[in-house]
């Protein structure tokens, strides 16, 4: 059968609970970040954030956590196909702490869970033969059903021309032998796993433990015995981890010392959480066992995988991304520190994105001022806002229904009156910006609390992970220096709290009314940006000339490659001026697309808030507004 998989995993998967506060025991933890998590579900994830065809062999509950597996591995392209869901049985669960650089209190939530339930039937030939390699981790030899099925897996490897991978993965609670708090436990000698690890070894080309990992494999806490006991029983490679001081190969018989093997270096870096760090090394090394590069070459990624996770929160999310890893790579003399490299750590974060946006149309219904003022002018209490921007939002959906936009629609919107339609909206694949500006205000402020940025940071958050943060600025690069500086700074802190917090974020640049501008001062604006550290991940912008485009498009392929693209504001123009500025971009790489408020929605709900006409027909109103300017964009064309 056609090798059409890489590697196709088995073994724990299951949902990570990390402590946030750092220091502190668990008992005392007030906050947890939600990952996913379990050996090979990380390994899974791993590899595809590697660039491997990976697919992930196991079982989830019918649960919100089984689902969420589900789609974190689907966002990185590794395929579910093989990840059936339990009807009877909850999702495994880990809940872990980080107290300090060699204290990590780990509970596991397995109590008869979903992944352990794989049994032989759930093993399908096609699967494995489709895979270049079979990766299994050591926990799921542990149970009589779950022994079955990874046995069968390896017999049907075996038949057709499958590598297998083990990664040891030794976790002496997952075994019945310590209390079940002591998951931080990493060893325990038990002369049974040891005499089942020996049946088991024989069956892999690939063997891969840390030094207690090897202890239990070989039955003695001497290494080198340890491996030799191992050897006599396998030829497979070995592949010995060992912490700071790098890890080492061994294809052949075992040499009188650990470094007799072929060896990789450990890579400098300051330890937030070593909780992971295997999962990323065993990734890394199967990105070059998979197209069966050199040893010290899979050791290279290897390495660079492990160390660059532990200097971050979580593992899965923490995984590296090809572009990301090569560029550590390609210059680890250079960087000394990976996990203080600020270039590094920013590719990180565009690279890693699990959802794209080739294209966006938004209906942008974020005002308040605006429409406080409508309603005032109406007679009516502030309070039909409300109402009305869910009405809009339902105008959107049926625009973008009969539009065929999916992946491409999307809504600006504000909590202050539109939490309910952020809550409708949030989940169902649609783009969603909201703002933290408060509206008009020049000096910068921001909206709730006591307009600083620390209140922008607190309310992040409460805020769902794939809502965009929008921060309009009304800036112009020949502002008096104070104030110029000062918007600088607000923009700045934003753009730090959604690093931290990893909102991706949104820069609003409007020339100040009355200020002198010209075809340089858009380009000149957002160049000052880039040159104090903040590169935003959307720029949203009045209509610039061509000659314009062509500068920031320039602009942009030098600072931000990865940015994912300029955004045309509306500011109430009509259509036939929106029409000429959707045909200025046309052409222009960088520019994804309009969003647009006023003008769709502006006369239809003075008319509603005044009363005159009905819910249907304001829907109405707005969906052909929405749809005529999807039809401009689409249709738009450059003619010099």
């Amino acid at each position: 059968m056609s090798k059409t998989l890489d590697v196709i995993c088995i073994g724990r998967i299951a949902v990570d609970f990390y402590a946030q506060q750092i220091g502190s025991r668990l008992e005392d933890v007030t906050s947890m970040a939600k990952y996913l998590g379990g050996s090979s579900g990380n390994v899974a994830y791993g590899t595809a954030r590697q660039g491997l065809n990976s697919a992930m062999l196991a079982r989830v509950g019918n649960d919100h956590m089984g689902r969420f597996l589900k789609e974190e591995l689907g966002r990185v392209g590794c395929s579910t196909d093989h990840l059936m869901t339990d009807t009877e049985r909850l999702t495994a669960l880990v809940v872990l702490g980080i107290e300090d650089q060699d204290t990590f209190p780990l509970i596991f939530y397995r109590e008869n869970c979903a992944d352990m339930a794989l049994c032989d039937a759930d093993i399908q030939e096609d699967a494995i033969a489709r895979a270049k390699v079979l990766h299994i981790t050591g926990t799921h030899f542990s149970t009589p059903t779950t022994n079955a099925a990874c046995r069968k897996a390896i017999e049907f490897a075996r038949k057709n021309g499958t590598r297998t991978s083990l990664d040891i993965d030794y976790r002496p609670v997952l075994w019945g032998l310590t209390g079940k708090a002591e998951g931080e436990n990493r060893f325990v000698a038990n002369d049974k796993v040891t005499e089942h690890l020996q049946s088991i070894v024989p069956l892999f080309d690939l063997i891969v433990g840390t030094e207690e990992e090897l202890h239990i494999a070989g039955g003695t806490t001497d290494t080198l015995a340890a491996l030799r006991k191992v050897r006599e029983l396998s030829k497979a490679t070995i592949v010995l981890k060992r912490g700071a001081l790098g890890a080492s190969v061994y294809t052949g018989e075992i040499p009188e010392d650990l470094n007799g093997g072929i060896n990789g270096q450990g890579v400098r870096i300051e330890v937030l959480n070593v909780l992971g760090a295997g999962d990323a090394f065993m990734s890394g090394l199967l990105r070059g066992f998979v197209r069966e590069e050199p040893w010290e070459q899979c050791l290279r990624y290897a390495n660079a995988c492990g160390a660059l996770v532990v200097s971050r929160h979580g593992c899965a999310p923490a995984m590296p991304s090809v572009e990301e890893l090569d560029y550590y790579l390609a210059r680890e003399q250079e960087i000394l520190r990976p996990d203080l490299d600020e270039h590094l750590n920013y590719l990180h974060r565009v690279t890693c994105r699990d959802v794209q946006w080739p294209e966006l149309n938004v209906l942008a219904f974020d005002h308040r001022l605006q429409l406080e003022e409508m309603c005032d002018q109406a007679g009516v209490e502030r309070a039909r806002i409300k109402p009305l921007k869910r009405l809009i939002l339902e105008a959107a959906r049926q625009g973008a229904r009969e539009m065929g936009l999916e992946g491409k629609a999307g809504i600006l919107c504000d909590d202050t009156y539109g939490q309910d339609t952020l809550n409708d909206i949030t989940g169902k694949g649609w783009w969603i910006g909201r703002p933290v500006e408060l509206p008009g205000s020049r000096p910068l402020r921001f909206e709730h609390g006591n307009h600083s940025t620390a209140s922008v940071a607190s309310r992040l958050t409460t805020w769902p992970s794939e809502h965009v943060v929008k921060c309009l600025c009304f800036y112009h690069p020949d502002d008096e220096e104070t104030l110029r500086l000062d918007q600088e700074h607000q923009v700045q802190s934003v753009y730090n709290a959604c690093l931290a917090s990893g909102h991706e974020f949104l820069l609003e640049l409007i020339p100040p009314k009355g200020s002198a501008t010209d075809d340089q001062t858009l380009v000149r604006s957002m160049e000052r940006f880039y040159d104090i550290g903040v590169r935003p991940d959307w720029w949203k912008v009045p209509s610039p000339s061509r000659s314009a485009w062509l500068a920031i498009e320039s602009l942009l392929h030098e600072k931000a490659p990865h940015c994912r693209g300029v955004i045309l504001l509306g500011l109430d123009a009509p259509e036939e001026e929106l029409k000429k500025g959707f045909n200025a971009a046309a052409g222009i790489s960088v520019c994804k697309g309009f969003m647009v408020g006023r003008t769709i929605f502006g006369q239809p709900s003075k008319a509603w808030l005044a009363g005159e006409i009905t819910d249907d027909e304001l829907v109405h109103q707005v969906t052909n507004n929405y749809i005529r300017l999807i039809q401009f964009w689409q249709e738009r064309s450059y003619q010099a």
